[in-house]
């Protein structure tokens, strides 16, 4: 016997609880037969109003994630999704790689997490030089810069939006996420990337992929095509650019 409406996967997904983005996207991309089981990394919506406020919410969410992990699991997935970035990213492709280790071991199943799914789509278009787009204070950016660094990448240019509280983080217009864009695009950048997962920008990137006529790739995106893929599942879904339609 398998699941009534998840007979092809369960996913369960962590992430913090002051995020209202990941869940509805991932919900948007998610196709038949496969489903989608929240657990919530308990945090705070404290200000952020400096390099000292978010290295306080990084630790916040550290001493919370693995009792989401936990409590997830009670439900028995197949596949785990981590639906946060920022941890993923910290300490360069070591630390990433540490890291989902602990969650493997922990979980006891396969895990996804956002700096494999941000490679992976990255390298799967063949991109050298990119443009990055996060919701971080300087301390987290410097962070992603290294992680991508560690994987070969050229970060070319690089908007933190500065997002004054986790809340906040989602209400970021999509009219600013597109001058982001914008602002990190160039004829020297091969692909622009926006990571941290409470920025609402799925559909989006899409839209501006065909503008631009280079992949945009929001980090939403890449987390649940990764995951849909790494579990045999090759559904094509429309409206959130060519990672989930071509590859």
């Amino acid at each position: 016997m398998t699941d009534a409406l998840g007979f092809r996967k369960k996913f369960g997904v962590i992430a913090p609880s002051t995020n209202t983005s990941v869940q509805p996207e991932f919900e948007a991309m998610r196709p038949r037969g496969v489903t989608n089981h929240f657990g919530r990394i308990h945090i705070p919506n404290d200000p952020i109003r400096n390099d000292d406020d978010f290295n306080q919410l990084m630790e916040n969410i550290r001493k919370q994630m693995l009792q989401a992990v936990d409590d997830v699991m009670t439900c028995e997935p197949d596949y785990l999704i981590m639906g946060m970035s920022s941890e993923t990213f910290w300490d360069g492709l070591e630390g990433s790689k540490h890291l989902h280790q602990r969650v493997e071991a922990r979980a006891g199943v396969k895990v996804s997490m956002g700096s494999d799914a941000a490679r992976a789509a990255l390298q799967r278009y063949g991109a050298k030089r990119i443009g990055v787009i996060t919701p971080y204070m300087p301390v987290g950016d410097a962070q992603v810069r290294r992680f991508f660094a560690d994987c070969g990448f050229e970060v070319v240019r690089l908007k933190g939006l500065k997002c004054a509280s986790p809340v906040l983080i989602a209400h970021v217009a999509e009219r600013e996420l597109r001058d982001a864009i914008l602002e990190v695009n160039g004829p020297d950048v091969d692909a622009v990337i926006q990571v941290g997962t409470n920025l609402a920008m799925a559909r989006l990137a899409g839209i501006a992929e065909f503008w631009l006529d280079k992949p945009v790739l929001a980090i939403n995106t890449c987390i649940y095509w990764w995951s849909l893929r790494q579990n045999g599942i090759d559904d094509k879904m429309e409206g959130f650019g060519s990672l989930l339609l071509e590859h």
